[in-house]
């Protein structure tokens, strides 16, 4: 079988899993009342995709079980931290913003532009993953420095995380803006350390020239943490805040940078 061949295998084999994952979850979201369950597939679905694309494999097997491990402990951690925020809690306020505008059945309107929508964000984003395992040589030093890249945004997001689970765990915090550790260099640790990861991740998959051809891939994903359903929305949901205006004004909007005086 040829390369491109194989790699056709690979993007139908992964895009019929995240079909049958996004209509599991949506099953599972009807059930529960709450649309957000997406929110724990969406790290699941890359962690799956890495794996067949592993699986599959028809260039370097090294680089592609790289990748499928570094991908899995950054969706399992992250599928793990939202599932766990969202304990006892209700909808996401966004999913309530988005599907308040339904032209028709809530639900409907939910399976296409919630799910299905997600499912087929995962394809695309994680096209580096799935085209490396089919066309890559041996692993080099760009790969290294992409694991240290991924390395780097994976502690940044997983301590952005933990701090702001203890800031909100203490009662006296109530309703107080989180602007300390990571929170006081950038006001979304998270999205930027999710940017390192795929960044990482596009340098370990870059084998050979056919990853250049998945750089829309990456652009993508830059974009939705920066200017689509990340930092822009959250911004907007939280500028009503107390202290939410003072606390913007000081702090790196996406970059870490030092805070500027009060």
């Amino acid at each position: 079988m040829t390369a491109v061949a194989a790699l056709g295998v690979n993007l139908a084999a992964t895009a019929a899993a995240l079909l049958a994952l996004v209509l599991g979850a949506f099953v599972i979201g009807r059930r529960v009342g709450r649309h957000s369950v997406i929110d724990v597939a969406w790290g699941i679905g890359f962690v799956a995709v890495a794996g067949i694309s592993a699986l599959l494999a028809t260039a370097d097997p090294a680089r592609a079980w790289l990748l499928f491990a570094l991908t899995a402990v950054w969706g399992v951690r992250l599928a793990a931290h939202i599932g766990t925020r969202a304990l006892g809690h209700g909808e996401d306020p966004r999913y309530d913003r988005l599907l308040s505008r339904a032209p028709g059945s809530r639900d409907a309107y939910a399976l296409r532009m919630v799910y299905l929508l997600q499912g087929g964000l995962i394809w695309l984003i994680s096209l580096p993953v799935q085209v490396s395992a089919h066309t890559s040589s041996q692993l080099g030093p760009v790969a290294f420095a992409g694991a240290a890249l991924w390395l780097f945004g994976f502690a940044f997001e997983a301590v952005g995380d933990a701090q702001l689970r203890r800031f909100k765990a203490d009662p006296a915090n109530r309703g107080r803006i989180m602007d300390r550790g990571l929170w006081a260099w950038t006001r979304h640790p998270n999205y930027f350390g999710d940017a390192c990861v795929w960044w990482g991740l596009f340098l370990v998959a870059c084998g050979s020239w056919w990853a250049l051809l998945t750089l829309p891939s990456l652009a993508v994903m830059t974009y939705l943490l920066t200017r689509g359903s990340g930092q822009r929305l959250l911004d907007e949901y939280m500028s009503d805040r107390p202290g939410w205006t003072e606390y913007a004004d000081r702090t790196s909007a996406f970059l870490p940078r030092p805070p500027r005086r009060r």
